[in-house]
């Protein structure tokens, strides 16, 4: 096979399929190229036959209008082979864009909805490879092959009843992966992007600084969010972690004890029992409820200029077709006048409130139960440390918290698989609807998983050296374990599995370099990453009045977080598809809730720490006049972050006047296009 055109370096790997001698054509002259760049990679089952595989491939490269993708393809090394190469044509890759709502620079400067029919005025538009990021055109594809559908009753070649049975307006993709026909779908690496984007990120020697740009055009819109969220809130730590390290090491402390000590006592080593001064307690707590403030109004103002850089701030809102895993009895749905499977809305409802909140209920319990566990040994070991009192049993003090530390992990490991399992028997239709009952059993679970104890130690037992006993120990196993799995094991699978497997390529040339790029495992997702971010901004806005370390141990870990987290990306996982997305999703409002809780938290922190119950004795203050204030001092705080909220707008202003500008030059734009076919259908000659 003969490469026609100079292929692209990046994909020098691939040079037997860019050239265009055996790809599928198009009708379309202007999509007609020397080079055809291949962007996603469909890998089949071993035992396809060829007929199997060349329906496919027609399907892919059919129009839409027949149910296809209106896509290139291309056969890989024969017709039977277990691979199929996809490409998109210009036309494909423009129309889709302006489906997206993407926008692109236009010839004045500014980012402006992209309109096929104007596609001429905007920049770039003769090159597909700067007018598109990669990202994008591989999304392009995935969307293009998700649409297909069949157009009538009919059976998929060279697979056998009833996997092969395809229903009218059945989804193609999804069938053929429920067969088993289609393995994987994986968007291919350019590997000269992918080194130089490595020695900008990762292997970068400075400390600070990442190519978000780069990381946007690379690996697309979802990934780009969160690494921009993670360098923007891991900058933000900067001004808590020099507040706490200054209480710590240059504001006096005091000693306060859980029992009261006689002179003739003998001195025996203790818990840390050591606390800020109220000063200390007032500045941390005060802090920490205007820093998680100001820090959700800046990263809302952030994301906003990336949304309009990036072009997606105006992204379209589509109708979402059923998801992979959804079935139920094929009949007509209302809303679109297709037939597809539906699943009646009580029976799911009867699944959740049956089923998932029950199983989601039990796992409460095993968490209340870690708690009973974890306050029993800890007082069986205070009982040993108080008899003994020696250096020995001063180690073991801690080892109650971290047992429980462990617990919690391996149970909310657990609990996101059942999580998993439970979201997937509730039959959800659309995609966001899966993630959204996903997404919240998780956070609750994880809300209660991680703070319960530290609530129920702080405001219950109002037991505060304990507090920062616990606190230090999960600041402390957490990054011990964080360390361990971000970067002993990845440097190990990379330096032993990896290399080895990269040997063996190099040994032998036979070895398939296109079969090679899927061969990694799946890209697990940012949802652990965010959980992770989650629990870190709650230890940090809820707690650290009590232990003002809690952003130092953060920044340090997130330092080497946002290494690791890059090549693990890069390096050990298949490159995923990353759908343009305006925001980072329903993390932001999950942020802003534990902003808004750690008011109270520190409210009432503050209101338990020994310096102010001292000074309210001394004041001769009831318990109830101290509750009163309390309570009002909490309600000025909330109205204080309020108005702050209030003040710093979500989005700069010039981001607000572009959003504007597009609004209204899309509703000029409609508005001309009816007057047009109004003044069209007025010259139309009326039927008598």
């Amino acid at each position: 096979m003969t490469s026609q055109g100079e292929p692209q370096e990046g994909f020098s790997t691939l040079s037997k399929v860019t050239g265009p001698s055996s790809w599928s054509r198009v009708s379309c002259p202007c999509c007609i190229s020397s080079h055809i760049e291949p962007l996603v990679l469909i890998q089949l089952a071993e035992n396809v036959q060829p007929i199997t595989k060349q329906w496919i491939m027609s399907m892919i490269s059919a129009p839409v209008k027949a149910g296809g993708a209106q896509l290139l393809v291309h056969p890989g090394e024969d017709m039977k082979g277990d691979m199929i190469v996809v490409a998109a044509p210009r036309c494909t890759l423009l129309r889709v864009t302006e489906d997206l709502g993407l926008c692109k620079t236009y010839q004045d400067g500014n980012m402006t909805a992209f309109s096929f029919e104007d596609r001429d005025n905007f920049c770039n538009i003769d090159n597909m490879q700067q007018f598109l990021t990669l990202a994008e055109r591989q999304y392009i594809v995935k969307h293009e092959l998700d649409s297909m559908r069949a157009m009538e009753d009919q059976r998929v070649p060279g697979v056998p009843a009833p996997k092969g049975k395809l229903k009218a307006r059945e989804s193609i993709l999804q069938k053929l992966e429920k067969a088993g026909v289609i393995r994987n779908i994986t968007p291919l690496h350019d590997q000269k992007l992918l080194s130089a984007l490595g020695k900008q990120w990762y292997s970068h020697k400075s400390l600070w600084g990442q190519p978000l740009d780069s990381i946007h055009a690379y690996f697309g819109g979802t990934i780009a969010y969160y690494f921009s969220f993670l360098d923007f809130y891991t900058l933000s730590l900067f001004p808590p972690a020099i507040l706490g390290l200054f209480i710590t090491f240059f504001l006096p402390s005091a000693n306060f004890s859980r029992g009261n000590k006689t002179d003739s006592e003998p001195t025996l080593p203790k818990q840390d029992d050591d606390q800020p001064s109220v000063s200390s307690y007032m500045v941390q707590a005060v802090f920490s409820m205007l820093w998680s403030t100001v820090f959700m109004e800046l990263w809302k103002r952030r994301s906003a200029a990336l949304s309009y850089h990036w072009g997606t701030f105006n992204l379209a809102e589509q109708f979402q077709e059923p998801r992979p895993g959804f079935h139920g009895e094929l009949s007509t749905n209302p809303v679109t006048g297709r037939l597809e499977p539906l699943f009646p809305e009580w029976k799911r409802r009867l699944r959740i409130g049956l089923v998932s909140v029950p199983v989601v209920g039990v796992f409460l319990g095993l968490v209340v139960m870690g708690m009973a566990g974890f306050y029993f040994f800890e007082r069986l070991v205070s009982g040993w440390h108080k008899a003994s009192g020696s250096y020995f049993t001063v180690v073991l003090l801690y080892l109650p918290s971290i047992a429980h530390i462990l617990y919690t992990n391996v149970l909310g490991n657990i609990y996101r698989n059942v999580a998993l399992k439970l979201t997937e028997a509730e039959n959800h239709r659309e995609e966001s609807s899966f993630d959204y009952h996903y997404t919240t059993k998780v956070l609750v679970f994880t809300f209660f998983n991680n703070f319960a104890v530290l609530f129920h130690i702080a405001f219950f037992k109002e037991d505060l050296p304990l507090l920062r006993k616990r606190l230090s120990s999960l600041l402390i196993v957490t990054q011990v374990v964080n360390q361990f799995t971000e970067v002993v094991v990845p440097f190990l699978v990379d330096r032993f599995l990896t290399s080895a497997d990269r040997n063996l390529k190099e040994d032998d040339p036979e070895v398939d370099h296109l079969q090679a790029q899927g061969s990694l495992p799946a890209f697990p997702g940012l949802f652990a990453e965010y959980i992770e971010l989650l629990v870190q901004f709650g230890y940090l806005s809820l707690f650290s009045c009590v232990y003002p370390l809690t952003a130092p141990l953060l920044l340090l870990n997130n330092l080497t977080e946002i290494r690791t987290d890059a090549y693990k990306l890069c390096k050990l996982f298949n490159k995923p598809f990353s759908a343009p997305v305006a925001n980072m999703g329903v993390w932001q409002p999950a942020f802003e809730v534990l902003s808004f809780i750690s008011v109270m938290s520190n409210c009432w922190l503050l209101l338990l720490s020994p310096h102010v119950k001292e000074l309210t004795e001394d004041a001769g203050l009831s318990s109830s006049k101290v509750l009163v204030i309390a309570i009002i001092v909490e309600h000025v705080l909330i109205m204080v972050k309020m108005i702050l909220a209030f003040m710093i707008p979500d989005e700069p202003d010039w981001v607000r006047i572009k959003r504007e500008q597009i609004e209204y030059h899309s509703m000029q734009a409609l508005k001309k296009q009816r007057i047009m076919r109004s003044s069209v259908d007025d010259k139309l000659p009326s039927k008598a």
